[in-house]
């Protein structure tokens, strides 16, 4: 998509958003993989299949992240990261709601940003 302003072309004014989405899952998915920590923070959740479910995650951030990062198949690759994130709130951050609204607003931030902006990308493609 090009947008023509004041005689200069801007190309892409989406990049900065796909690359800045796209670094947030490949980070969290090397963190996931190579980090003990967030690997057993991810284990502790109470999911089905802990193992199975965190090589699951790994694999989807990875590819999917990839896929923004090159502008390949975009579309498609927001949707199952718009998954993982709904995942994400409903099971790490919707439990802080019983400590108040501030909290769960202040804890829940960054996801929603993140939801918000893939949800963008899956629009805007």
């Amino acid at each position: 998509m090009k947008i023509y302003k004041g005689g200069i072309f801007i190309l892409y004014p989406n990049k900065p958003i796909r690359i800045t989405v796209a670094y947030v899952f490949i980070t969290s998915a090397l963190m996931k993989l190579m980090g003990t920590e967030v690997a057993n923070h991810f284990l502790g959740l109470g999911l089905p299949y802990p193992h199975m479910m965190l090589k699951l995650v790994i694999l989807i951030e990875m590819v999917c992240g990839i896929l923004l990062l090159v502008n390949k198949a975009v579309k498609n690759a927001v949707v199952p990261l718009i998954g993982i994130m709904i995942a994400a709130i409903l099971l790490t951050k919707v439990p802080l709601l019983h400590t108040g609204f501030l909290p769960f607003a202040f804890g829940a931030r960054l996801d929603i940003v993140l939801l918000v902006l893939l949800v963008y990308l899956y629009k805007a493609t």
